[in-house]
């Protein structure tokens, strides 16, 4: 009698070890934190405490790539939310909303949530942001005819008064009209690079009044205070119309894509942050390309393409900086994702996965990352559903995992 209750004992607890064993198997582990900026909630009535722009948080699973709400959503701080930047350290976020042409500061915990803690207001609407690596300055580029390019002082986080500002104009074309598409820091801090247009030479259906180049891309130096100086030779040519600009992690290249060519344009910096173009460039992308990012590890890159709906994989060969497409193992360049993607980026604790912010789609895309080839594989249930127009999207890496950041 003892023996047969010894043994149904084991047989219980056994089963209750296989229980707790596959339960912990399929336990989902946060790397990733994703914020995306929507335009308004998919919650109606009076429930919809966000109706004019919010920032919602979805947690990354370490294994599949998969997706899920992490936080409750919180309010942008305005109205229609177009771009987002996050801290070096990854504890402060930015958002820019259009409508109010202010800056919102958010204080980013380690569980991802998000609370508001200031703001700045511009005088025309805030079209990109990008911090410097130190963390002590936030630098943004404005306006819908007129670029101006500002650098904001931060202090644990919060931004402070503008401590220089400085007007993006064409040489020799100075009453053009100027737009800027985006704002990248070099690695090291040391320089600062603005991709704009001039919408007096490109006005797709509108009057043009300049013979100038339409594409640009202008470089300035940093200096103590927040000082910006041109760069020897800026701004240098950029194609049609520039969309979007990054930077390598050895801050050796610089890639602009070109919205209405279909191209990455590729860029070397020399002595004093002076550029030239890389050898066999421009680079064929999807079309209308809207983003780009790289790998923490600097050996791949990715461009969204709103007009195909898809992303575009590269190869970044360290030596000479060259892009080569990555094509996967079926012979397909094509990354397919939901309806008008205007974002990428690329997780930083693992250097694993790729996701898309669609516009369109009102999603988000998540693509597995090959860390030896650069190609893409789409993660599971993909597209996620967000809130109404998604338009930005970073990446913040869970606190208990480090960022991968290799230097080639």
């Amino acid at each position: 009698m003892k023996f047969s209750k010894l043994r149904q004992l084991l047989v219980v607890s056994a089963i209750g070890l296989g229980v707790a064993t596959l339960f912990s198997g399929c336990q989902l582990v946060t790397i990733d934190y994703v914020f995306v900026s929507t335009s308004a909630s998919t919650i109606t009535g009076s429930k919809n405490t966000c109706p004019n722009g919010e920032i919602e948080t979805y947690a990354v699973d370490s294994q599949s790539g998969a997706i899920r709400r992490a936080q409750p959503q919180v309010c942008s701080g305005g109205t229609t939310p177009t771009a987002l930047a996050i801290s070096p350290g990854y504890g402060h976020l930015y958002v820019a909303n259009q409508v109010d042409k202010n800056i919102v500061h958010f204080e980013a915990a380690a569980n991802g949530v998000l609370t508001k803690k200031d703001s700045v207001s511009f005088s025309t609407t805030p079209v990109a942001m990008a911090v410097s690596p130190d963390g002590n300055t936030l630098y943004a580029v404005s306006g819908t005819s007129s670029a101006t390019l500002s650098a904001f002082p931060l202090s644990s986080g919060a931004v402070g008064s503008a401590a220089s500002q400085i007007s993006l104009t064409i040489p020799g074309y100075a009453s053009d009209s100027v737009v800027p598409t985006g704002v990248a820091v070099l690695a090291d801090g040391k320089a600062v690079f603005v991709s704009a247009y001039d919408l007096s030479a490109y006005n797709p259906g509108g009057v043009t009044t300049s013979t100038a180049s339409p594409g640009w891309l202008f470089a300035f130096t940093t200096g103590s205070g927040g000082a910006l100086t041109p760069a020897p030779g800026s701004p240098y040519n950029a194609g049609v119309k520039p969309s979007a600009v990054t930077s390598d992690p050895t801050n050796r290249y610089v890639y602009v894509t070109d919205f209405a060519s279909n191209q990455l344009i590729g860029y070397g910096i020399y002595t004093n942050y002076t550029l030239n173009f890389l050898q066999n460039g421009p680079y064929r992308t999807g079309g209308q390309p809207t983003s780009v990012s790289i790998d923490p590890r600097g050996k791949f890159m990715y461009v969204s393409n709103s007009l195909d709906s898809s992303v575009t994989a590269y190869v970044i060969d360290l030596t000479t900086g060259t892009p080569s497409t990555a094509v996967n193992s079926t012979g397909s360049q094509t990354n397919s994702t939901d309806t008008q993607p205007v974002s990428v980026g690329v997780d930083p604790a693992l250097g694993r996965y790729v996701y898309t912010a669609n516009f369109l789609g009102n999603s988000i895309s998540g693509f597995r990352l090959d860390p030896t080839a650069g190609t893409l594989k789409q993660t599971q249930a993909t597209p996620y559903p967000t809130g109404v127009h998604p338009t930005a999207v970073v990446l913040a890496p869970h606190g208990n995992h480090s960022v991968q950041s290799i230097t080639p």
